[in-house]
């Protein structure tokens, strides 16, 4: 504490208040001076670690020989496995006090497309405002925290925006925690240097109660990380993958709905889209679910009359008897939209989590194909039209297995660990074939 001074009506009062500390530490990497950190002063192991990850000199812990930081004589001297590339030129961020890099931001490509609901973002946010104490006291810190959707993971506060995330990646490698997938939320502006930091680091959304400049929004765009600006007051805005984005309630746009309902449930001894499930026709499940989802929804039958009680359209299959290729071919030929979500008649445990995941991988794919333990799960899957050429060839050779095609449509195949974390038991994938199937439903 130290006295200063308030103006406020007209007169100048003196009182006890807080000034921001700004420590520089002189870093010395394989014995030689490679910048001046400027930073709050403490926890610089974090910090430091944290900078040599994002500058691409160290990649784990093991990388380290020696990490010693001495916040007596204000100096950190650290060793790393290989040498540092002879010439370095160092670039001045936009960040608080000026940061300094070795290397222009470049686009990296976030491969996670785990989604968050606007709840866990504003979630996180808070916490991290009841965390920044010293933000409140005296406005002249800026924090950042990275969340998993469940709870804040890592926490951390500087007087540079951009050191925060140093920070956070430091603690993050000298822990052994895999970034990958989270969210982070800061104070702070989002120049595209903190844009690139995060992208390097995995995150797949990243938030700020201010503004992002236009090359963050560029860079964020290149890389699939979801960018959020202005997150205050209950609302915030959305500057790149708003599709990433898990909103309760809003439909899902781009795709159309299609229920396969042409098979000839021999195996069942009945048509088993209209077996009574909860009062209902089994179907009926799997369509109240594709209606809160999607704004267009048909089931494929050549059968019509069956389904009248349904409000939805009902299309042929082009190629009858070709079992549920042709159904997807079918459903691709109607969609109004350039990518459908294929379902099958007999799935009455639709989970409406798992579809808008895979919705939101679909954007720029010829398909997104889940995987259980089972294998490839090709009748709870997104296709978009581009796919038609290749089934309509393959129907003409009467090629009628959709498994035996998955390696020749270059969809994107999302792996039974990923579908887990949506999905523990798989239950989206369950359909009824036999009476025993039916019958042991609960």
């Amino acid at each position: 504490m130290r006295k200063i001074y308030r103006y406020a009506q007209g007169e100048l009062h003196a009182e006890e208040g807080e000034v921001v500390a700004e420590f520089p530490v002189p870093l010395t990497v394989n014995g030689r001076e490679l910048a001046t950190l400027v930073a709050s002063p403490h926890e610089l192991n974090y910090l430091v670690a944290g900078f040599l990850r994002l500058q691409g000199f160290v990649t784990s812990p093991d990388d380290f020989e020696l990490l010693s930081v001495c916040k007596d004589f204000g100096a950190a001297n650290v060793r790393i496995k290989g040498e540092l590339p002879e010439r370095l030129k160092p670039v001045l961020t936009s960040g608080c006090g000026t940061g300094v890099t070795f290397s222009t931001p470049q686009s990296t490509h976030v491969a996670s497309g785990k989604q968050y609901t606007p709840a866990q973002i504003f979630s996180l946010m808070n916490e991290l405002a009841r965390r920044a104490d010293r933000y409140r006291t005296h406005g002249g810190i800026h924090s950042a925290a990275v969340g998993d959707g469940e709870g804040m993971i890592l926490y951390a506060e500087d007087l540079g925006r951009h050191n925060t995330l140093d920070r956070i990646a430091g603690e993050a490698l000298l822990k052994g925690i895999d970034l990958s997938g989270m969210m982070l939320v800061t104070s702070g502006r989002i120049s595209t240097e903190m844009a690139a930091k995060a992208a390097l680091l995995g995150i797949s959304l990243l938030a700020s109660r201010t503004s992002p400049t236009d090359l963050a929004v560029r860079l964020c765009e290149e890389s699939g990380v979801t960018l959020i600006g202005y997150l205050r007051a209950g609302q915030f805005l959305v500057y790149a993958h708003q599709q990433r984005l898990l909103v309760p309630g809003e439909k899902v746009k781009g795709i159309a709905g299609v229920i396969l309902a042409g098979g000839k449930s021999s195996r069942m001894g009945r048509n088993k889209a209209l077996l009574p499930y909860n009062g209902k026709p089994l179907i009926e499940s799997v369509y109240r679910v594709m209606a809160e989802l999607f704004d267009q929804v048909a089931v494929v039958t050549n059968n019509p009359e069956a389904y009248a009680f349904l409000p939805c359209r009902k299309i042929p299959d082009i190629h009858v008897g070709m079992g549920s290729i042709a159904g997807i071919h079918a459903g691709l030929a109607w969609s109004p939209e350039e990518r459908i979500f294929v379902a099958g008649c007999d799935m009455p445990f639709l989970e409406k989590k798992l579809i808008r995941h895979l919705a939101a991988l679909s954007a720029d794919e010829s398909g997104v194909i889940p995987c259980s333990p089972g294998g490839f799960e090709p009748l709870h899957a997104v296709y978009a039209k581009r796919l038609l050429p290749l089934l309509d060839e393959a129907l003409q050779a009467d090629r009628k297995r959709i498994i035996d095609l998955v390696p020749l449509m270059e969809v994107k195949v999302i792996p039974a660990a990923e579908v887990a974390a949506i999905s523990p038991q798989f239950r989206s994938f369950i359909n009824l074939n036999t009476p025993e199937d039916f019958n042991a439903l609960p």
